[in-house]
């Protein structure tokens, strides 16, 4: 079969394409024919061996699949690896078969991106009805959907920022009350003065630096930030207990692998509503471009340069 293999950790220069033995299903795996892979951003650290979880060498990247089994299933599966190429295994557990209504590009956009959406909105903010969320990076795979996801709940009003733009026009087409510009150099006054003047109540952040520092300092009493990504690979400035104490503030990480660990299946009652928004047409994901899986090093290019909005897909047949 036709896959990306990286031989040496680094940038978009290391996704090359291989001829590599066809994978095999052991006890438990499902074989899927992949007829679309999804990229999402922590695929680039996993090439230059710079996530959570480490990397080992030689590795074909890509942690989510769409794509038939030899029963003739179609579904939706979380790969861990192996994903950028024309055949991958998936643990049975981690494969959710999906309903006609729903595309390709739309399961998969679902998968990884709809599920942090649900679970930072859901888990780690706890959204109350009224209460005004911010959204950074909101033209992106998560930010497209927890824009949508939130107004649908009931905030109050959502602040979208996007570093260009059109991206502010998308996430307010998708509802945003409003939209800031991301290089804004005082982001926590702007931040405020979207929301009417008063401090914001959640912040959902994945930039990192200078962004999770000033996010923090516009949040009201008792607001909560959930911090799920460093895209600017800047740490933010250190937080002290008692800075926490002293405004009411929570911080809380998100990783998504974590919610297989918590009782209940969680990622079941997150896909099934998600599908079912976007069955009813109530919640749509962005498609961000298809490339071919020779252009896998572009798609990461695109991502990394924020040339990029919603979800990226790779095609294994070209």
């Amino acid at each position: 079969m036709r896959a990306i293999q990286i031989t040496e950790f680094g940038g978009p220069e290391v996704l090359n394409v291989a001829e590599l033995p066809d994978p095999s299903a052991g006890p438990g795996q499902l074989l899927i024919d992949v007829s679309r892979a999804g990229v999402n951003y922590a695929d680039t650290h996993q090439a230059e061996n710079s996530y959570l979880s480490a990397s080992t060498l030689p590795m074909v990247p890509g942690g989510e699949v769409v794509g038939t089994t030899a029963d003739g299933r179609r579904v939706v599966a979380l790969v861990g690896t192996g994903g950028y190429a024309e055949k991958a295994v998936a643990p049975e557990a981690l494969a959710w078969d999906v309903p006609a209504a729903v595309d390709d590009v739309t399961a998969l956009g679902m998968i990884v991106q709809g599920a942090s959406a649900w679970v930072l909105l859901r888990r780690n903010a706890h959204l109350a009805p009224g209460e005004s969320v911010v959204v950074h990076a909101a033209a992106g795979g998560v930010g497209t959907l927890a824009v949508q996801l939130a107004k649908t709940w009931g905030a109050g009003r959502v602040i979208a920022t996007a570093s260009s733009e059109e991206k502010r026009d998308l996430a307010l087409d998708l509802g945003a009350d409003a939209a800031v510009d991301a290089n804004e150099p005082d982001l926590q006054a702007a931040l405020i003065d979207a929301n009417g003047g008063r401090r914001v109540d959640i912040v959902l952040e994945m930039t990192g630096g200078a962004v999770t520092d000033q996010s923090l300092r516009a949040l009201a009493p008792f607001g909560r930030l959930a911090f799920y990504g460093m895209a600017s690979r800047r740490e933010p400035s250190p937080v002290r207990p008692a800075a926490l104490m002293a405004h009411s503030t929570t911080i809380s990480g998100m990783w998504l692998p974590h919610v297989f660990r918590l009782p209940g299946d969680v990622m079941r009652t997150a896909l099934d509503e998600l599908f079912g928004l976007a069955a009813a047409g109530r919640l749509r994901v962005i498609g961000g471009g298809e490339y071919g899986l020779t252009e896998a090093g572009r798609a990461h290019e695109d991502l990394r340069a924020r040339r990029t909005t919603g979800k990226l897909v790779l095609d294994p047949s070209r």
